[in-house]
């Protein structure tokens, strides 16, 4: 398995980092990618990575919830972290929009975003996409950089839309993170995606992910996430396309590996 969105760096990972590593390693997951928030992960993130080199692997990007009034000093920082760190670096991300909790900075959040993804476009890396009730403004945005260079792609980071917002972004090239949710007692997404299972390229573009420490699956909600419980997102999705559990870690192993550039 490869978790394809962990916060490894984060605090609440602080007292026993290495060891939830090393048992992450153990229990048959092979690499980690790190994506960052805000300026303080420009160090966080790589210090992580260059520990674990091979294993953990990082992005940098500024998350749409840090989009405040300091947002054009924390972007510099991190755009000029971004092109030194490129050849290092698997993706652009966490970066996207959210209009969940405060849509103060919206404005604000929609010209980071767009500084972001021309970004990503010239130095030809992926972006990790975050995406709270913005659908159809990140689309806009996507399509726009899209009409001059087709070559961004990327990820939905913990997708859990409609089968025609889904449809979308396949169409678009872009790939789908299933996390925690999808195995939910509420969760739809199971369903959505069964109904889409003759959809060309769907199991092609669908990456495991925990964006851990937080949204643990069934049965371990409500816990600090881990990326060895991704286990149980893959066996929904194989409830879901009525495979075996097998086939989906190694399906999504190789498109995490095809996406990131991983070796």
């Amino acid at each position: 398995m490869i978790d394809t969105h962990i916060h490894i760096d984060e605090e609440a990972f602080a007292p026993d980092r290495e060891e939830v590593i090393a048992r992450q390693r153990e229990a048959g997951v092979e690499a980690m990618i790190v994506p960052g928030v805000n300026a303080a992960s420009v160090k966080t993130v790589p210090d992580v990575c260059h520990r674990h080199p091979g294993y953990c692997y990082p992005a940098l990007g500024l998350h749409p919830e840090d989009v405040k009034t300091d947002w054009e000093e924390q972007l510099a920082v991190i755009e000029d972290a971004v092109r030194t760190r490129r050849d290092e670096l698997v993706a652009i991300g966490e970066i996207g929009l959210d209009y969940y909790w405060d849509k103060t900075y919206k404005e604000e959040q929609k010209k980071v975003l767009r500084r972001q993804l021309q970004l990503a476009r010239e130095l030809d890396l992926p972006v990790i996409l975050h995406n709270r009730e913005a659908t159809e403004d990140i689309l806009s945005l996507l399509r726009e950089i899209q009409v001059v260079n087709r070559k961004l792609t990327g990820v939905f980071h913990c997708f859990n839309g409609s089968r025609e917002t889904a449809q979308q972004i396949l169409d678009m090239g872009f790939y789908l993170g299933i996390g925690g949710v999808i195995t939910f007692k509420n969760c739809k997404l199971g369903d959505t995606l069964a109904e889409m299972s003759a959809y060309p390229t769907l199991r092609e573009r669908l990456l495991l992910e925990t964006d851990a420490p937080y949204m643990a699956p069934v049965p371990h909600r409500g816990e600090r996430n881990e990326s060895r419980l991704m286990v149980h997102v893959a066996e929904r999705l194989a409830q879901a396309f009525n495979c075996r559990t097998e086939d989906i870690i190694r399906e999504t192993s190789a498109n995490a590996k095809r996406l990131f550039g991983l070796k």
